[in-house]
């Protein structure tokens, strides 16, 4: 027996509504009908039982049975700063990575040595890998993407985070002990061409310490990758009991 479909709906209100693409997968892709059981997700971290009862001509109307709390999520708040890439994939890649690992904030951002340029049409299609991962790995929230244009803008949104830890090839060693971490983490991983000693200096004024993964150089999109799931091993996220 498959697995009971999952979709995100602006909100639960009296009578749940399937509009716009998940109403258009739904129905065209799944072929779901009335009677059919969905889970209903609204980004509160609760999961709604849900049973369709009527297919209109652009949305289902939904009945809500039963209303659970998510038991998927992080228990510590992690946020992945990562350099916005030329490759649209690459840039999906770790979106999708980071949020079955877990994260709970996602900012990506221009920096010195960027070349790749951020638009609406590439930020929304960024949140839907979101949402489509988070569905996938059984989570009850999708986490936002947002895009800052600088990096000190970046810095900025995660001051208040207890860890902050920079990653940078030219870091000759570690200045935080990944492995020793716990409480809330901010992780920063830069783009294709890396980041400049005036950028890594502006993240020491934001409290960041500066980490290296390595002798190795990895291409960004594993580093994020990298750095992410260590951190999230090292706060008790992976690994243990299921």
């Amino acid at each position: 027996m498959s697995a009971v479909k999952r979709f995100f709906v602006k909100s639960i209100g009296e009578e749940p509504c399937l509009e716009g693409e998940e109403f258009e997968h739904a129905k065209n892709v799944l072929r779901l009908s009335v009677g059919d059981e969905v889970i209903l997700l609204d980004n509160s971290g609760k999961e709604y039982s849900a049973v369709i009862v009527a297919v209109e001509k652009r949305r289902m109307r939904l009945n809500v049975l039963k209303e659970n709390e998510g038991d998927r999520e992080a228990a510590t708040e992690v946020a992945l700063l990562f350099g916005y890439l030329k490759n649209a994939d690459k840039n999906e890649f770790i979106v999708q990575k980071a949020v079955e690992l877990g994260v709970k904030k996602l900012i990506a951002f221009s920096s010195e040595f960027s070349s790749a340029y951020m638009n609406e049409n590439k930020l929304e299609r960024l949140n839907k890998v979101s949402r489509e991962a988070a569905k996938q790995c059984l989570r009850s929230v999708a986490p936002e993407v947002a895009y800052c244009g600088d990096l000190k803008s970046a810095l900025s949104a995660v001051k208040e985070y207890k860890n902050k830890l920079f990653a940078c090839e030219f870091a000759a060693e570690s200045e935080a002990d990944i492995s020793s971490l716990s409480g809330s983490t901010a992780l920063v991983v830069g783009s294709e061409g890396g980041f400049s000693r005036e950028e890594e200096a502006s993240a020491k004024e934001f409290g960041f310490a500066s980490v290296t993964l390595g002798k190795r150089i990895l291409r960004a999109e594993t580093a994020a990758v990298a750095l992410t799931a260590v951190t999230m091993f090292a706060l008790g996220e992976l690994g243990g009991k299921a």
